[in-house]
């Protein structure tokens, strides 16, 4: 896919990086000569020097024919300016990094199809790390009304030994939530489970479930907070 990336700051240099491992081809745009010189030869990427909402560098760029572009441009103004110019070029998906919050609307009213509010992911993941620390990884889902998390199955969990239709039968275990993918092991690759899969110590599972269960399918796996370690005498 054509992709075409606004901005080579840090965030934008390891998407470039990233996407082109994956086999994309890579457009980057930034005001920076010296930016796009480093690009060029040490990412191996088209880079075009100017402004990103300047529609000549843009159709230099190729937008046109790109199936994405990305918006990581320092200011929400300018992002603001860049989605609506992907709009009018007909780009498909319009990613945009979104520092304050109140450009929510304006960047959906302008044609965003996706928003990323990088305060707000920083934010939800610390406060995750300090209510639920045995849960590895949660993602959130429709602003917030579904959660995906990833656990980690000690032995003394109490799903270890058990299949995941008996897990689910279980009167306890929480209403509506549904374990969707299972690693055995860190070197396995990861799988959809059905209802004969048993779960084993040591592996990983992910779990949708609602915000509110949460707490509840963390006490049933007997996973509880992990015990502080005793201070120094």
């Amino acid at each position: 896919m054509y992709i075409v990336i606004a901005g080579m700051g840090r965030m934008g240099t390891e998407l470039a990086k990233t996407l082109l491992t994956m086999g994309h081809t890579i457009a980057v745009v930034d005001s920076n000569p010296l930016v796009c010189q480093q690009a060029r030869e040490k990412i191996g990427v088209m880079a075009f020097e100017g402004s990103a909402v300047n529609t000549t560098v843009l159709l230099e760029a190729g937008i046109r024919k790109a199936g994405v572009v990305i918006g990581t441009l320092q200011e929400d103004a300018l992002n603001l300016a860049l989605v609506t110019l992907c709009k009018h070029y007909g780009v498909p998906q319009i990613i945009v990094r979104m520092s304050d919050r109140d450009f929510a609307e304006p960047y959906r009213l302008a044609g965003a199809t996706h928003i990323m509010s990088t305060v707000e992911l920083a934010i939800n993941r610390m406060i995750n790390a300090i209510e639920y620390p045995q849960v590895d990884a949660m993602m959130h889902f429709e602003q917030g009304q579904i959660e995906v998390l990833k656990l980690s199955i000690p032995n003394a969990c109490s799903i270890v030994g058990r299949s995941v239709a008996e897990i689910a039968q279980d009167s306890r275990f929480p209403m509506g939530t549904l374990i969707i993918g299972y690693q055995a092991h860190p070197h396995e690759a990861l799988s959809i489970p059905n209802g004969s899969s048993v779960i084993e110590s040591g592996s990983t599972i992910l779990a949708v479930t609602k915000p509110e269960l949460v707490r509840q399918l963390i006490d049933f796996m007997g996973l509880g907070v992990p015990a502080e370690m005793p201070l120094p005498l």
